[in-house]
């Protein structure tokens, strides 16, 4: 492991110089890593691991046709490489639970019965195993416990494994039964194509995964964003202007330089008036909504956040009501504003 400083505090990683793609295959060649769910992030992580050289298949039901269909256009193959659940999940080694944490709840018995002694039960995030009193997800005592927890969507998973980039991910070992846990987990960091991994455990996984999704990362940036426009289109703003200013920009430029060298560099690429206006206001924002984030940190904590996201995603009509709240975002003005917007962008007018 290599250690690296993090703003002054120093952290233990794994890179792939230390831990190679080679030294994974070693670790993993006698494995058979069975992808539960083909959904989310199922997708990416088994088509890396497959172009990577290592034994994966998909366990995915039909009743999700969509889902199905998606992994044979993909390559899987029924019967070979593309299974039902229950076969897939008798078949692996590696159990990886891709599905959806609601859905966990509902296969976890079937998983259960499959398990055999010394199998490892995967995650890509914390939830059923932190939660176990309201998910019932709850490992027998002869198997390993692991996660790896990609720091993207699905989507970003494969872009950054297509583009040679990779994607940071955190990594836990929840039980050792083999001694041989956090060597698979890393092994299988590495397959799915991270870029480093960096040690946790299942409770902060899913503690900071929590609040970043509510926060920062969806629903702050999507509140924030809606504030701004509904500002300036109160003001006398333009439709094209007000989403210009709060979305194009910042997608098509200055998150960009703050990817490529930090918030400093951004800041320091920008005008002078641009520069003393966000560091004035800088401060503002985050006094503003730093009681927000402790209120959100303790619904987490306490279990709050599990119980509304289990007994919404657990509902019969859940897929409706999410399609409902979903287009009431794609069909406001903001988001219209969007889409146009995108159509006039040099690359895609002529599409």
């Amino acid at each position: 492991m290599a250690r690296i400083n993090f703003g002054g505090v120093e952290e233990e990683v794994t890179t792939v110089d230390e831990f190679s793609l080679a030294k994974a295959r070693e670790i993993l060649k006698d494995e058979v890593i069975a992808v539960i769910g083909y959904g989310v992030q199922g997708p990416g992580q088994s088509l890396n691991m497959k172009d990577n050289g290592f034994n994966v298949i998909i366990g995915q039901s039909k009743e999700f046709k969509a889902d199905w269909d998606r992994a044979v256009a993909d390559g899987w193959v029924p019967g070979k490489t593309l299974f039902d659940i229950e076969e897939a999940a008798k078949r692996g080694t590696i159990i990886q639970m891709l599905v959806t944490d609601a859905a966990q709840k509902i296969i976890y018995p079937t998983i259960k019965k499959c398990l055999n002694p010394g199998d490892a039960l995967y995650f890509s995030h914390g939830f059923s195993i932190v939660y176990k009193e309201q998910t019932q997800v709850i490992p027998p005592d002869n198997v390993d416990v692991i996660l790896v927890a990609p720091k993207g969507s699905g989507t970003s998973v494969r872009r950054n494994f297509l583009s040679g980039a990779g994607i940071n991910s955190s990594y836990a070992v929840f039980q050792d039964y083999t001694g041989r846990a956090e060597e698979r987990t890393k092994a299988v960091g590495i397959a799915i194509g991270s870029g480093y991994l960096f040690p946790t455990t299942f409770e902060k996984e899913v503690h900071s995964d929590l609040v970043g999704e509510r926060g920062v990362l969806m629903g702050c940036l999507a509140g924030t964003m809606e504030a701004q426009y509904n500002c300036l289109r109160k003001n006398g703003h333009s439709p094209s202007e007000a989403f210009n200013e709060t979305v194009e920009e910042l997608t098509q430029s200055l998150i960009r330089l703050v990817d490529e060298n930090g918030m400093d560099w951004m800041y320091a690429n920008c005008s002078a008036t641009a520069q003393r206006g966000a560091l004035d206001w800088k401060d503002r924002f985050r006094d503003a909504v730093a009681p927000v984030f402790d209120d959100l940190y303790k619904s987490v904590m306490t279990g709050k956040e599990t119980e509304i996201v289990m007994k919404a995603n657990s509902a019969p009509d859940y897929k409706e009501k999410l399609r409902v709240e979903l287009d009431r975002i794609k069909d406001s003005e903001m988001w219209q504003a969007g889409a146009a917007v995108r159509k006039l962008r040099p690359a895609n007018r002529n599409k």
